[in-house]
């Protein structure tokens, strides 16, 4: 998900730096575009520094650079990439210029180009909120389905008392990833996710492994921190980078991930076992290679099973929290050994797919699961991971939900 934050003119250009920051910690790439005037409050390199991106400052580039046919459309580039745009602080000027279509800077222009999502956080002096010009242009963004997070009342840089001082961020940032479809229904909770395969080593050069790529737990991971999570990712070996705002912990072999997830469970609200985890390792790892022989044997012995052992420690406490999902890749009978895995690991769902099927499961980008609890089947059309993510996330609030409150549930 991207989001361009356009930021222009008045003291509380400066908040806007947290709001990059609480952004970024939901997974969203942000792009800041600052008018001359924000330019004058915050420097653009401050907003580089955080976000990681170019900063825009102006419709043809910096002034140290030549006009180029690159910046000279880049307003048409960026408003067919974003998947919101986010003005805060946005000023009576700004607002002025969107509402009466005026394009007379980068922000104005890519805000009549875009046709993603607009979100406006006004800040200004409480006699410009309140003239009727400034009214009579927010109502006009309002009819255009533009969401205006409405400013606060108080003390202001002015010395004035009243209303126009820029919202919090973390209302801005609520609001707008609500208008995006994603609800903050996480905030506060951790989830603790586990992705991708394990390796178990033969010899110093060869491991036992599966077809597990890690998109799927790094699609919750990502879906989780946009809902508000704290995320901990406990990740196998992939090539897959990890959403920034997660907290990651690479590893590489199953014991290695058992100890990871049972020094962190306790501290989970939510635990989703996504990865992989290798069935068996070798009982004797070679210490040097393995020299080609017409025949090789190798002694295997299993592997801890991570979800029964959380299972059974969530049982020995006595506690139905953490909520506890399971993962089960199945290639025949679906349902019926997603039924046994559900019992006999004492877990609160597990959501099964098909991996004998082309084009979904490993090595994909899309998938088709189904969802099995102790008092429901859920089946989830085939989609891209990010969504099926938001799916299991909303399965995984509604068990909470039922544990807490069965009635209202």
């Amino acid at each position: 998900m991207k989001i361009a934050l356009g930021v222009s003119g008045g003291i509380a250009a400066y908040k806007a730096a947290e709001i990059v920051r609480l952004l970024q910690d939901r997974g969203v790439r942000v792009q800041v575009i600052m008018t001359a005037a924000a330019q004058e409050f915050v420097r653009p390199l401050t907003f580089a520094a955080l976000s990681g991106e170019k900063v825009i400052t102006g419709m043809f580039g910096s002034a140290a650079e030549p006009p180029n046919l690159d910046s000279a459309v880049e307003h048409i580039s960026v408003a067919q990439s974003i998947d919101a745009l986010l003005v805060a602080p946005a000023t009576a000027d700004t607002i002025a210029k969107f509402a009466q279509g005026i394009a007379s800077d980068f922000l104005s222009t890519l805000y009549l180009a875009t046709t993603a999502p607009v979100v406006v956080a006004p800040a200004m002096n409480v006699n410009m909120w309140e003239h009727p010009a400034t009214q009579a242009n927010l109502e006009i963004l309002r009819r255009r389905h533009v969401t205006i997070v409405e400013p606060d009342s108080g003390y202001l840089a002015c010395g004035m008392i009243g209303a126009g001082r820029l919202a919090e961020p973390e209302q801005i940032v609520a609001a707008t990833l609500e208008r995006l479809g994603v609800a903050q229904d996480l905030a506060g909770e951790t989830v603790l996710i586990t992705a991708g395969p394990t390796h178990e080593p033969i010899d110093p050069v060869r491991y036992l492994s599966n077809r597990s790529s890690g998109r799927m737990g790094y699609a919750l991971a990502e879906a989780a921190l946009r809902r508000g999570a704290k995320v901990v990712l406990v990740s196998g070996p992939t090539a897959l980078q990890p959403p920034a705002a997660a907290e990651t912990i690479f590893v590489e072999t199953a014991q290695q991930m058992r100890t990871a997830v049972l020094d962190r469970w306790e501290q989970a609200s939510f635990i989703i076992m996504a990865a992989a985890v290798a069935d068996y390792h070798v009982k004797n790892i070679s210490p040097e290679k393995i020299k080609r022989k017409a025949a090789l044997e190798l002694q295997l012995e299993p592997n801890p099973d991570i979800l029964a052992d959380l299972g059974s420690l969530r049982h020995a406490t006595g506690k139905r929290s953490p909520v506890l999902i399971g993962f089960a890749a199945e290639t025949e009978d679906l349902l019926e050994n997603a039924r046994s895995k559900l019992a006999k690991k004492r877990v609160d769902a597990i959501v099964v797919n098909d991996v004998a099927r082309a084009g979904i499961g490993f090595d994909s980008n899309r998938n088709e699961v189904t969802i099995v609890t102790p008092t429901d089947i859920i089946a989830v059309a085939e989609a891209g991971k990010l969504e099926i993510a938001q799916k299991i996330l909303e399965a995984a609030l509604r068990i909470r939900r039922q544990q807490v409150s069965p009635v209202l549930a």
